[in-house]
């Protein structure tokens, strides 16, 4: 609700705070007083165009300033929230500025923010609807209020179809998903099958390599092995007449026991020397064991250097030893397994998708039916209510059309057709209704569903009452009273049956002052309203039959009022 809007430098509005209320507030003055500029002002706050052309004369800039209290609108609130605006308990303050060289500011409780978010806000504060304004009711979000709002059932009807279409979502998107990620894998299970097959072909065993590279070696270098077990053999087993080694340390060992009949001291050096004997005994064997196990087979050599070849070529391909070669040869054998199962998976869930669809459409036919329903009150009791609203061959209808298949609030499209006179076929209602036409099919709207629809909490009508008089005046009236029961209404009248209603009434006054003209505001009750009541509905003259009427037609209003 709209509590405070305080205007500086606009056109004829110098400084002027206003404070609105809740219900009815009537705005009420002389034609030009700037009644029109004050909703204009009101505009600009809401994300409305703003032009230089309208900063008052004589001054380098404009501002306008509006407070609200937001209770009870949590989208509007979890709104601010996403936008990151600071929000403290439920007042709202929204500043908009403009310099005489076009520069445009807004705040929104201090925070700096864009006019494109400002005009997001704007559209959950007010509806505004004036002679050059697009009616909100056009839009299709809130024709789908309009509709829901009217029949209780609609909206457990739409709570149990968006639950079932947010699973059918939620399934297809993951059905994309993995479809898009088998498709990828698909394009590579080719190649995996033969890198797995080209791992397989050869066998790698983890150690193999250093035990070939090692054994290549040995074999690559046989010839120098063998001359080298040769002169050993020469050395620790002799050579001709030349003893060896062995030898040498046997005949060295029969002198000492010799010596050591006359020294026993000796008898140490022969014990080691005997210990040294045997271990190059020991050793000579042994290096004649691993002289006859040498095999130099020239095609041995070639079979084992193949195989370290293939191995090789394996590392070069799938890491830097057999060891990550066999890692990846399981890697590649999880890859495999994944596509194969995603098949399944994929079936499975192409079930769940279809089985998803299936509850969305009965779930889309239940509601669908409800909002026939709902389409068939709202189309009589608006045309009912455009009837008493003086539009006697209007005919008004809400239809329930196929959508597009199935959507976020269902497989239905709807729509608003009018017709304003015998003969004419209905149309669709943007194309066929005039600007006050559309403002009085907005007031038909919110006086038929006041309680029901859910469009935003405050409401603009101005100068809803041209070209009208009489009985439609007093119904226009009544239902404007009606509609303001459920929410803030402001309204631009030169009609005293509209004005009586007020639940505040605000009085605009212009006034010449150093030859500049300036837009007064301020709210009128008691003597001052019975005046201006009075003013309305007979002119200038203020005649004791004038004032008589006018308190005759406060009264009135104020009975009707306490019947609705």
């Amino acid at each position: 609700m709209l509590s405070t809007l305080t205007v500086w430098n606009f056109a004829l509005l110098a400084r002027t705070e206003i404070n609105f209320g809740t219900g009815l507030n009537i705005l009420t003055g002389e034609t030009g007083a700037g009644k029109s500029i004050l909703i204009d002002a009101l505009g600009a706050v809401l994300g409305h165009r703003l032009s230089v052309d309208m900063i008052r004369t004589g001054c380098e800039w404009l501002r306008v300033e509006a407070v609200f209290d937001i209770e009870g609108e949590p989208a509007l609130i979890e709104y601010l929230k996403d936008e990151m605006i600071d929000l403290d308990g439920t007042e709202l303050i929204i500043t908009r500025q403009l310099t005489d060289k076009g520069k445009n500011s807004v705040l929104v409780n201090g925070c700096r923010t864009t006019l494109t978010v400002l005009k997001n806000i704007g559209e959950f504060l007010f509806d505004i609807h004036g002679q050059n304004e697009n009616l909100a009711l056009l839009k299709t979000e809130n024709k789908f209020r309009l509709v829901d709002g009217a029949v209780p059932e609609i909206k457990a009807a739409l709570g149990d179809y968006k639950a079932v279409y947010g699973e059918w979502q939620s399934a297809k998107k993951e059905l994309k998903e993995l479809e898009e990620s088998l498709a990828e894998t698909a394009e590579k299970k080719d190649l995996l099958t033969w890198q797995a097959e080209e791992i397989e072909k050869v066998k790698p065993a983890a150690g193999e390599y250093e035990k070939l590279e090692a054994e290549v070696k040995k074999l690559a270098n046989g010839e120098k092995i063998a001359e080298d077990i040769s002169e050993i053999s020469g050395l620790l087993g002799g050579v001709g007449e030349a003893p060896g080694v062995a030898d040498a340390l046997s005949q060295v060992i029969g002198r000492l026991e010799h010596m050591s009949r006359y020294d026993d001291s000796l008898d140490d050096l022969i014990d080691r020397l005997e210990n040294d004997r045997v271990d190059i005994v020991d050793v000579f064997a042994r290096i004649d064991d691993y002289h006859d196990s040498l095999d130099f087979d020239p095609n041995y050599l070639d079979r084992l250097q193949g195989r370290l070849d293939k191995l090789d070529r394996l590392r070069k391909k799938f890491g830097p030893t057999i060891e990550a070669v066999l890692e990846r040869y399981e890697e590649i054998k999880r890859d495999l397994s994944l596509i194969e199962n995603g098949d399944g998976d994929a079936e499975a869930l192409r079930r769940k998708v279809t089985e998803a669809d299936s509850r969305v459409r009965e779930a889309a036919e239940k509601l669908t039916a409800l909002r026939n329903q709902a389409a068939e009150k709202i189309s009589k009791d608006i045309t009912g209510e455009l009837k008493e609203l003086g539009m006697e061959k209007a005919c008004f209808k809400a239809e329930i059309r196929p959508g597009e298949g199935c959507g976020e609030m269902g497989a239905d499209e709807p729509e608003l057709l009018f017709s304003g006179n015998d003969g004419e076929p209905l149309k669709p209602l943007a194309k066929v209704a005039s600007g006050g036409e559309l403002s009085r099919i907005s007031l038909a709207i919110k006086s038929a569903a006041a309680e029901g629809d859910s469009l935003a909490p405050s409401m603009v009508f101005d100068e809803i009452d041209t070209g009208i008089g009489g009985r439609t005046a007093q119904m226009v009236a009544l239902r404007i009273a009606k509609v303001a029961k459920s929410r803030q209404v402001l309204c631009i009248t030169h009609l005293a049956a509209i004005a009586s209603m007020a639940d505040r009434h605000l009085y605009l006054a212009k006034e010449s002052e150093n030859g500049q003209t300036t837009t007064t505001v301020r709210v009128i009750d008691g003597q001052e309203e019975v005046a201006e009541i009075a003013r309305m509905a007979s002119g200038l003259e203020m005649s004791e039959a004038a004032i008589a009427n006018a308190r005759e037609m406060l009264e009135h209003a104020a009975a009707a009022k306490k019947g609705l």
